[in-house]
């Protein structure tokens, strides 16, 4: 009886361990896929909000490269908007540094519940031949209903017109606040704009139904049902078009194009 009780415990600890063995090499074998997808899937939602690309086209790893060559990524410092040289944005990863204290600093008080940010920031650019600005990604980020929404804005060379707005990842109900993810919403987005004349960022979303471009250029509809989500939408933009976001480095922006050098 107990070699049988030896036994058995010999043959469960050898197949814990062989286990064990398997899943820590899964893991290993799996990372650098798991890395790949998630920086393809990036790029694929820059595409979208960039509008290069539709919610129903299928792309391949090699279509989503191709497609994303002409985007040029861009860390910035986030306090002063200057560029920053010599790193690798494939290597950075901004929420990564947002949760690291040594490379993050503690927010202002903020209605869009950003508790860190980083010293550092990932844009993308989109220049055409003549170098002028064509475009830029800005990451967004806060509080919904029930956590973190992440997300894109873009917008068009003038700085003011948003191009297009997705959110990769949130925790809202669906049906409800999950409708950021609806193309319908997402498609009242373009041509509406993200600063008044004083390049204040006033763009909302209201309750109910917006007016057109023309009549009523900064608004947008609200999501039925789920208007902690929609004032959600509205903080994190106006946060992020602000001054603890990324005022500065769209400033310098403003200031190259108008003495003609970008």
């Amino acid at each position: 009886m107990q070699g049988s009780v030896g036994y058995n415990l010999v043959f469960a600890g050898c197949v814990c361990l062989a286990c064990a063995v398997v899943v820590s090499s899964s893991n290993v074998v799996l990372a650098d896929l798991q890395a790949r997808n998630a920086f393809l899937d990036k790029q694929r939602n820059v595409l979208l909000v960039a509008g290069l690309v539709n919610e129903e086209e299928r792309l391949t790893p090699d279509e989503i490269e191709l497609r994303f060559a002409p985007i040029q990524p861009v860390i910035l410092d986030l306090g002063t908007g200057e560029v920053v040289v010599g790193l690798d944005p494939e290597d950075f990863d901004q929420r990564l540094a947002t949760n690291d204290q040594a490379r993050s600093r503690v927010a202002p008080d903020n209605m869009a519940g950003v508790a860190r940010l980083p010293e550092l920031a990932l844009v993308y650019e989109v220049r055409g031949d003549g170098g002028e600005l064509e475009l830029v990604v800005l990451p967004i980020e806060g509080l919904g209903l029930w956590g973190t929404l992440y997300g894109f804005v873009a917008l068009d060379g003038d700085l003011r017109t948003i191009r297009g707005l997705t959110f990769y990842e949130h925790k809202e109900t669906p049906g409800l606040g999950g409708e950021v993810d609806n193309p319908r919403w997402k498609a009242l987005w373009p041509g509406r704009l993200a600063f008044n004349d004083e390049l204040v960022p006033v763009v909302r979303v209201v309750k109910g139904v917006a007016g057109s471009l023309t009549d009523d250029p900064y608004a947008v509809d609200g999501l039925s049902g789920a208007t902690i989500t929609s004032r959600g939408v509205t903080n994190l933009l106006q946060f992020w078009l602000g001054f603890d976001g990324f005022e500065p480095y769209l400033m310098r922006l403003r200031q190259s194009m108008a003495m003609g050098v970008g």
